[in-house]
Formats: C-alpha cells, sequence, structure tokens
C-alpha cells in the first residue's frame, strides 16, 4: 500500500502537466499544420517576420507571395504564421 501511495502525487502531476501542457501544444501544432495543408493562392497571409503578402505560387515546401509594387518573394511553407482571408 505505501508503494502507491507514493505513486499517486507522480501520477496526479503528470496528468495536470499532461493536460496544461502537453495536450494544447499538441492542438496547436495540429491547427498549424492544417493551415499550411490548405494555402493556396491568393491567400492573404502574414509571415513569421510580420511580412504582410499574397500567395502567388505555392508548391510541398516553398511559397512565392507577392508584396507590393509586384515585388515577388520565396519563403519556405513553415515561415508563414497566419491566413488574413476576409471570410
Amino acid at each position: 500500500m505505501d508503494f502507491f501511495t507514493a505513486i499517486l502525487p507522480l501520477l496526479f502531476m503528470f496528468a495536470i502537466f499532461y493536460f496544461l501542457l502537453i495536450r494544447p501544444q499538441q492542438k496547436r501544432q495540429k491547427k498549424i499544420q492544417q493551415m499550411h495543408a490548405d494555402l493556396k493562392k491568393g491567400d492573404k497571409i502574414i509571415t513569421i517576420g510580420g511580412l504582410h503578402g499574397t500567395i502567388d505560387a505555392i508548391d510541398e515546401d516553398k511559397v512565392i507571395l507577392l508584396v507590393t509594387d509586384n515585388k515577388k518573394l520565396t519563403y519556405d511553407r513553415n515561415a508563414i504564421r497566419e491566413v488574413v482571408n476576409p471570410d
């Protein structure tokens, strides 16, 4: 019985750690992966660095962004932080 009494607080701490830290991070990561998978030409996006632009072309790992005055910049797909299309 002493063994279970000693292990119970550790299990309780792991459960709290899981529900407060691990699970929310997994949900956030899944949401980001889904957003990257749903990117398409014409989406207005913001990069991690704060650059605003419109997707001009896209492939598996690269995105070409159209910014002011028809300037085109190439970024990694993972550099996109959010899509800001007005829905």
